[in-house]
Parts: structure tokens; sequence; C-alpha cells
């Protein structure tokens, strides 16, 4: 220790020898990852699909990496610069489930000193995307691990090799912190929900009464003529994975909303002869704005249905509404806030800017809409009239704006709110299994008025 007089000035020698000890204290105190100017890892997260697996690390600061895969096995190395091997990066290898179709597992430790080496080892071969994401939305930095298969999934095979009942039975994981996707809590179920003007039972007993049996044979069934239109909707899910969507007061998250009353109308629709539907996404993953409408296109959609449950500032707002595209302006400032907020799903998702996609700028180029627009409007129209039934409707009308995901410019487009998540009352009948279904069937009825009054042109590769 320096005894000073503090009424007595330092004199050079003693002033420099004083800075020198704070500055020795100074090394000792600041752990060396800071002192390297690095940064602490907060969180990790595991989004498992068939598209894709993603890893997520977020970080207190930018988090310095190099990474590369190795060969004989499959791997793929990071390795985290300036960060110390602490609790969170050690919780890594419980984050895998054996289900995931892409990894094996993770290990992770001390490469050396200031530097923890991560190795996934994978499964199969992979196409890896590892990119950082500035702070957007609740996250802080963050470094994304994407893992793709080396062919992609073809949407259009996998509709057609998916079997009838698949997603009859949807999972009902409702996690209420974004930062921790692996933990779950199911809500309790309520019963308020208005009787809809027409219900259709989830399944049929034997005992319950059949239609005559001439009339079942009227109506057509898969594969029953060669001149049979096959009707594809093109279900879109929003948010999902990284992106919860909306929060409501009890923790809901608009992605889980959005997935389970999805999957609901997607058994709906398949049991309907002549129709079928393909999810955008089928579990809780991010699935980026452009590859939505690119999904729709690639399986020949002749209707897209996006998916939502409103979130406003105040928690007063209730009410469905029906939106279809712009291309003037937004019908209303609520529906160009909307627009808004649902449009930066990419950048809280997480997207890598570095892969450009030709086919989505010449979406979004594409110009001549106008007759999907009218389409569109036809289509929203007749969804809006139903789901009216089941809930009070936001406005009267079908509202515009500028949605990018519904900027196909040869697929009529609508998003539907199914309710004001943010509203406490509407929030606990989202959580509804009755709701939901009613919510389904109301949207069904609606598709089916509009393919009745607008049955789509022939194709020449019909598929069944």
């Amino acid at each position: 220790m320096f005894e000073t007089d503090p009424s007595q000035p330092l004199n050079p020698s003693r002033r420099h020898a004083l800075q020198a000890g704070v500055a020795l204290l100074t090394l000792l105190v600041i752990p060396v990852g800071h002192a390297q100017g690095g940064s602490k890892v907060l969180a990790v997260r595991v989004w498992p699909a068939n598209d894709y697996t993603r890893i997520t690390l977020e970080g207190a600061g930018e988090l310095k990496y190099t990474h590369q895969i190795v060969k004989n096995p499959e791997r793929l190395v990071v390795d985290l610069e300036g960060v110390e091997f602490d609790s969170v990066l050690q919780s890594l290898p419980g984050k895998i489930s054996e289900s995931d179709p892409y990894i094996k597992l993770i290990r992770a430790g001390r490469n050396r000193p200031g530097v923890v080496r991560i190795v996934v080892e994978l499964k199969t071969e992979v196409a890896p995307q590892v990119f950082a994401l500035p702070p957007a939305g609740n996250y802080g930095n963050r470094l994304v691990l994407d893992l793709y298969p080396v062919q992609p999934v073809d949407p259009l095979l996998a509709l057609i090799d998916k079997k009838p009942g698949d997603d009859v039975a949807p999972a009902r994981p409702l996690p209420s912190d974004n930062a921790k996707p692996q933990e779950a809590s199911s809500p309790v179920a309520t019963k308020d929900a208005p009787v809809a003007r027409e219900s259709a039972p989830r399944e049929t007993s034997s005992r319950e009464p059949q239609a005559p049996v001439a009339e079942r044979e009227k109506r057509p069934s898969r594969g029953s003529s060669r001149d049979l239109r096959l009707i594809t909707v093109a279900l879109d899910p929003g948010h999902g994975g990284e992106d919860p969507g909306a929060i409501g007061s009890r923790g809901t998250f608009e992605k889980t909303v959005t997935m389970e009353i999805g999957k609901r109308l997607k058994a709906k629709i398949d049991a309907e002869p002549s129709m079928r539907a393909m999810l955008t996404r089928d579990a809780d993953f991010f699935v980026p704005l452009g590859q939505r409408v690119d999904k729709a296109r690639r399986v020949q959609a002749d209707l897209f249905v996006s998916i939502h449950a409103d979130a406003f500032i105040k928690s007063s707002a209730r009410g469905s509404s029906v939106f279809i595209l712009s291309d003037r302006g937004a019908s209303s400032a609520a529906a160009r806030w909307l627009a808004t907020k649902e449009n930066a799903a990419d950048l809280i998702g997480g997207v890598n800017v570095g892969v450009k996609d030709s086919h989505l700028a010449q979406t979004l180029l594409d110009l001549s809409q106008t007759a999907t627009l009218n389409d569109s409007t036809k289509a929203a129209k007749a969804v809006l009239a139903e789901i009216g039934g089941v809930n009070q409707l936001h406005k009267g009308e079908v509202e515009q704006a500028a949605f990018a995901v519904l900027k196909a410019p040869d697929i009529p487009s609508m998003l539907v709110e199914t309710a004001f998540i943010s509203n406490p009352d509407e929030e606990k009948r989202l959580l509804d299994d009755d709701y939901q279904d009613k919510l389904a069937e109301a949207m069904l009825r609606g598709i089916k008025r509009y393919f009745a009054k607008n049955p789509p042109l022939n194709r020449n590769n019909k598929t069944a």
C-alpha cells in the first residue's frame, strides 16, 4: 500500500508507482475474456426440424468465431474466441434430442486459454450456414448455426409422400419463456367460446347418423377420375423458432397458437375430397418470409393462407380480421402498424443476408398482380364472413396492407388474424381447443365457398 498525505501533492515518481499499482490491480480483477474484448454467452437454443436444424448462441456482446467442416466422420467445428467455458455452454449437450434429423451430439470445452471449441457431430452430410446477427427484438447479439441437408427438402415431394392423418393430432407445447424452447407448460383449457353457426365434430362415431348411401356415392373421392382437379391450399402458421411472435399476458406465444390452428385446418382440408393442404412449417422452427412464399409456389398452391394472432399496443383491442396485399397503401393506420410488425419477423427470426434468393427477388418485383389481388379479395371476403360467426370482427370488411408474406404474384393470398393475443380474454379463448377447432372449421367453410364459386384452372400436370 502507498501511504500519502492527501494535503500534499504527489511527486512524479510516486505518482507513476501508484498508477502502475492501479493498472496491475485492474488486470487482476477483470475476467480474461473481458480483458481481451470478449463476450459472455447468455443462452443457447436448438430448433430441430426436417427442413433444417438451427443452433443459436446469444451473447452479451459480439461473439467472435471461426468454423470448419471436418470429414470422416462429419463434424462442424466452431471456435468461440474471448469467452470462457461456463454453465451455459456446458448445457449444450443436453439440448440435443435423439430425433434430431441432423445432429448426433454436441461436445463443448476449453480448447486453449480464452477459446471454447464446439464440436457438432452430424448424422449426415450438411450444408451449414454460420452467421452473426445484431441485436433485434428482445435478443442481443446472436451466432447462428443453420444445418441444412445437402439436398434441400422439396415441399412438393414432401406433400405427395404425406400420408392421410399425419398431422391430425398436433402436439401442444406452450412455452412461456422464449429463451428456453425445451421447457414447456400446459395451459388450462377454457370453454367460454361462443357456438359457431356450423360446427363439425373432430371425430365421427359409428353410432352417429350417416349421410344416405346414394348421397355419399355422389361425392367425388380422390383418384376417382382422371379429370379430378386436386386443390392445394398452402397454410402458413406465422412466426416460429427464434421468432415467438406476439406474447400474451399469460405468456402464450403467437407461434404456438398459429401452429395449433394451422394443423387443425390442415387436417380438415385433407379430409375433404379433391383438396389437400401444405404447411409452410410443421414444427417449431423459423421460416423466412420469402421462403414461405417460395414453398407455396413450389407446390403450385391455389390459395395461400397465413395464420396469425393479433397484438396491439392497447390490450382492449379485440376481434378477428382478414388482410390482403395492398398495392396502394394500408387501409388504416392500425393495418400499417401491423404489417410493419409482421414484416420485421425476418429480423427477429434471423435471416442469413449473405444468401441471395433470386427466385424471391423475382417474386417481389413482379408487378402483374391485378388478377391475383381480385381473387385474394374474393377468398378473403368468404373467410371473413365465416369467422364472423365464431368471433366478433375487428372490422366488418377485408383490410389491406403491405405484408411481405402475401406478395406471391400468382397465388391468391390472405392473412387471417384469428384474435388479439394481447387481449387477455381473447388470449384465453385462443388457448381453448374448442375455439381453435371452430376457427379452423369456419376458415374451411370460407375456403370451400371461394372455390365453389371460383374453381381453379385445370393444369396439364394433375397431381393426385
